[in-house]
């Protein structure tokens, strides 16, 4: 078997963490298996690629392009990836991606007929999302959010430690009544619940290559895209005497950002921050909404002197102004901390 699978949703629905869980999983008890992280942002060593690594995983990056745009690309690295024996291989798209169903699967299949088996379009889902989909409250994000599920032939409800059975049984149910079309099932990536029958409903299952009319380009699909920008922002930092808390400084740069993101009337559905160092030790911080707490992946097991910090920030909000609130947290707080910072890379793009 030489299967790939897309993993589409919304910003913070695990994505990056259920990818590299199931790569292990998979590869452990089935198989060999890679991930792909897909990322807007150009150059190399981008936040999930990094964290993919740095967790152990086969694990590759498609840069500067949403997969939907570049199959030749992406039919090349995962001919290469079969090549070295690899049975499944998953890719996730950037955050806001809707029509990778078409773009992707479809032109995969126009381009290169019967060249790579396709499993089910998988689209994940966090319980915070199915709420505001109960809850029938119209906007622009709410579009994107059910489109994406519209999409779906296998839904995975992620993150099911935060909610009770009697939670997971219900949104399971409105899932299923809502996308008819699409299988569903629980999982927490973060505590490795539900790996196997992931796996097996990728191993098994197959795309139905469905095209339904999901208004791609369309009125509200420009609305929703021209409220969000990112911002990526790559650099070194350094204490000149004696060691600090990578823990800690990772949570303040985070709790500034959400702060200001607030104070300003916006809203931030993705903040990434990674930090490591050369040893291999490393820190993640995620931030999933202003009205969140922040979420503490994974965390740095001893003090720090030098570190590369990785920063990501999805928001709804001008372009120029998530800049310089993702540009000032970080910055400030490095003075804080007494650190020395030489900036790699900084890129901002507005989404509409």
């Amino acid at each position: 078997m030489k299967k790939f699978a897309v993993f589409s949703g919304f910003l913070g629905s695990g994505k990056t963490t259920t990818m590299i869980a199931l790569t292990k999983y998979y590869t452990k008890n089935f198989g060999k298996a890679a991930m792909i992280s897909n990322d807007l942002g150009h150059g190399v060593e981008l936040a999930d690629n990094k964290l993919a690594q740095l967790s152990g995983c086969n694990a590759s990056e498609i840069t500067d392009d949403c997969i939907c745009y570049v199959n030749d690309k992406l039919a090349e690295r995962l001919d290469s990836y079969y090549d070295e024996g690899c049975e499944l291989v998953v890719s996730d798209i950037p955050g806001f991606g809707v029509g990778a169903l078409e773009h992707v699967y479809h032109g995969l299949t126009e381009k290169y007929p019967g060249r790579f088996e396709l499993g089910p379009f998988t689209v994940l889902v966090e319980p915070k999302t199915v709420a505001l989909l109960k809850s029938g409250a119209p906007g622009e994000l709410e579009y994107l959010y059910d489109t994406q599920l519209i999409e779906a032939d296998l839904i995975v409800l992620n993150k099911c430690d935060l909610i009770d059975e009697r939670e997971r049984e219900e949104d399971l149910a409105w899932l299923a009544v809502h996308y008819p079309l699409a299988d569903v099932l629980a999982i927490s990536a973060l505590k490795g619940e539900g790996l196997e029958d992931l796996s097996v409903a990728l191993k098994e299952g197959q795309a139905s290559m469905r095209k339904p009319d999901i208004g791609y380009g369309g009125e509200s699909f420009l609305a929703a895209m021209g409220r969000m920008s990112e911002v990526y922002f790559q650099y070194m930092a350094t204490v000149c005497c004696g060691d600090f808390d990578g823990n800690a400084y990772l949570m303040d740069i985070a709790e500034k950002v959400k702060a200001n993101v607030r104070l300003e009337g916006y809203e931030i559905p993705h903040l990434k921050l990674l930090a490591w160092e050369a040893e291999g030790d490393y820190g993640k911080v995620d931030l999933i909404g202003t009205d969140r707490d922040i979420e503490v992946v994974h965390r740095f097991e001893r003090p720090c002197t030098s570190i590369a910090v990785l920063l990501n920030a999805s928001g709804e909000c001008p372009a120029n102004r998530l800049e310089f609130i993702v540009t000032n947290s970080a910055c400030s707080t490095s003075a804080e901390y007494k650190l020395e910072l030489i900036i790699n890379k900084k890129e901002t793009m507005a989404m509409g």
